[in-house]
């Protein structure tokens, strides 16, 4: 069922897999929508879903915010409308972190530090340039 009002050009808040976006629709479907991302409200969270809050897994996931303008496929269950002002990609993206990163420090903990290792990386990733 497609969602109501939701079509080409709007502005929407999407979740895609653990982070949330805001992002520009630029293709509808019967149930799913294609978006453009557009800026950051909520980095990944790292580590593994399956297992989550644990060290000791196979796989200690990072996971990266998507790219300015990447195209992804999301339900038109998850779109919301999106009507402030869309943020600047990388201040949203620095944003995010500084935000993600505070989360984790007030846990503490193993897993806490070690998602917090992943997020420091990616940050010399994201702004090395």
């Amino acid at each position: 069922m497609q969602r109501e009002g939701i079509q080409v050009g709007d502005l929407v808040t999407v979740p895609y897999k653990t982070g949330v976006y805001i992002a520009e629709v630029i293709e509808t479907f019967p149930e799913k929508a294609t978006v453009k991302i557009l800026a950051v409200r909520k980095h990944p969270q790292q580590g593994d879903l399956h297992h989550p809050f644990e060290v000791n897994v196979p796989l200690f996931h990072q996971r990266r915010a998507l790219s300015y303008q990447e195209k992804v496929m999301v339900p038109l269950s998850a779109v919301t409308p999106y009507t402030d002002t869309v943020p600047d990609y990388t201040t949203s993206l620095r944003n995010a972190l500084a935000k993600e990163k505070e989360k984790l420090l007030a846990q503490q903990g193993p897993w806490a530090e070690r998602a917090l290792e992943e997020l420091i990386k990616l940050e010399t990733e994201y702004f090395s340039h």
